[in-house]
């Protein structure tokens, strides 16, 4: 039996918010939320570049479905950081990711941040995600309770995003036997703000229309203040029509997308609306306004320059070529050649070492967090960093999480870019709370948050409003 997705979405910028910057997308075989953050200047980006990198894989067979959906989504972080690498305006900006992908009769699900995934199913209503919060872990920890996480002031702080934080962030993934009658909901954090588990269960029980259940709460969480964006994306597990087969005609491209496909860079929008024209599907926020206007996030296919540390460690490793000179020209020819390549050598190590000395990263020294600068090497005798300065910033003091990225070294583009890492991590650092005098031994104080992001409550500028779309049939 072939499983397919019915399903239906809608993102909404809020009551207070100015800007969209999620972004959601459902077809037949994929679905996915992403919740951007990074101020007014690249939440948009992350969420919409995040979805629009993963659009390919909704395809009734995948490739090693288990692991094909949670590589992608690595993958789209990567973009991210090369993203911020070529407009360092963006640096800090992040996104949720919790995203489903059903292969045959098993649905793969690949989840970071505090999007969420509902699923309905014979009757049993369940969340299926952890939120990757500061506060769920005191929850989880028995240190506060569900309803006192509602009102906590470090709430929006994510200890989990993709980003330009983390190079790889650890991803939840999970496989779930499927069948035709499931229903699955996810949505950014917009919605399970403004609506408790009990209201949503009551709409993902409901018989009307995907697209009206869909609708309803979208107006209830607007009722309800929507102090952040929202998105909703629903998907009914059904079996698969007899046309599944059959894909819409693809449309003709304009001459402008032709001249891009054409171009040196990667084509901004004209491949990827060619794309999602071949098959049913639902695009929702600022991944629809970027698509609808071309301006589409990319990383050109331009190659990244080598690392000088990889420079210094390969070079040396090469053989010279061998030459076949009469046995009378060897005498000269052969010290004028180690001569040469010692040169060469030398040269190419001085511009590596010089480069290394243009780079930063946070550390610990003493254990107190340092700032370094040139890499975190050595070749041989030889260290490519020293100690730019040093903070009294005590590693024992931050969070596992944190104490762990210091102690590896935390890359930075420059010196500034070094300090703002410090100064997160200072303020990273809470205070276990005061205990009061007791025979019996006190609980374990309450651990620092090592944020990864923290979503900004303020709005931003430029207005994009309601984005609404719906396909699939039920």
């Amino acid at each position: 039996m072939s499983l397919v997705f019915n399903f239906a979405a809608q993102s909404d910028v809020g009551a207070l918010r100015t800007k969209n910057d999620d972004s959601g997308y459902a077809g037949r075989n994929l679905a996915v939320v992403a919740d951007g953050m990074g101020g007014h200047v690249g939440g948009d980006v992350a969420s919409s570049s995040t979805v629009l990198d993963l659009v390919h894989l909704d395809l009734p067979q995948i490739e090693d479905p288990q692991n094909a959906l949670a590589d992608e989504i690595q993958t789209a972080n990567h973009i991210l950081n090369e993203l911020v690498h070529a407009n360092p305006k963006l640096s800090g900006m992040g996104t949720t990711c919790t995203a489903i992908l059903l292969n045959e009769e098993t649905v793969h699900l690949a989840h970071v941040g505090d999007s969420r995934a509902y699923r309905l199913k014979d009757g049993q209503f369940e969340q299926v995600t952890r939120d990757h919060s500061f506060v769920q872990r005191l929850v989880d920890e028995g240190r506060i309770s569900a309803d006192d996480a509602e009102h906590h002031p470090q709430k929006n702080v994510l200890m989990r995003v993709l980003g330009d934080v983390d190079a790889s962030p650890e991803l939840d993934c999970t496989s779930h036997e499927s069948a035709h009658g499931e229903r699955w909901l996810l949505c950014s954090d917009g919605l399970n703000a403004v609506l408790d588990d009990v209201q949503i269960e009551h709409a993902m029980r409901s018989d009307k229309p995907l697209e009206d259940i869909v609708a309803e709460l979208v107006r209830l969480t607007l009722a309800g203040g929507a102090p952040d964006n929202v998105t909703v994306v629903l998907v009914d597990v059904v079996e698969a029509p007899a046309d599944a087969g059959h894909n819409p005609p693809v449309a003709p491209l304009t001459q402008e997308d032709e001249d891009r496909l054409n171009s040196e860079d990667e084509p901004s929008g004209a491949l990827l609306r060619q794309e999602l024209s071949t098959r049913p599907h639902a695009l929702v926020g600022a991944a629809n306004l970027a698509t609808q206007t071309g301006k589409i996030p990319i990383v050109t296919k331009r190659s990244v320059q080598k690392r000088a540390a990889q420079m210094l460690t390969h070079h040396e490793d090469e053989a010279p070529v061998e030459t076949f000179e009469p046995p009378q020209r060897r005498s000269w020819l052969l010290p004028t050649f180690v001569a040469l390549l010692a040169v060469l050598v030398a040269v190419v190590s001085a511009l590596g070492y010089a480069w290394t000395q243009t780079q930063y990263y946070v550390g610990a020294q003493d254990g107190k967090v340092t700032i370094f600068n040139g890499v975190a090497q050595t070749i041989g005798p030889v260290s490519l960093s020293h100690v730019d300065s040093r903070t009294d910033i005590s590693i024992e003091n931050l969070h596992a999480y944190n104490r762990q990225r210091v102690e590896s070294g935390i890359s930075a583009r420059d010196l500034d870019h070094a300090q703002q890492i410090v100064s997160q991590l200072a303020e990273s650092i809470v205070e276990p709370p005061a205990q009061s005098p007791s025979p019996s031994p006190s609980p374990s104080p309450t651990p620092s948050p090592s944020p990864t992001s923290t979503k900004s409550p303020s709005p931003s500028p430029s207005p994009t409003g309601t984005n609404t779309t719906s396909g699939g049939n039920r």
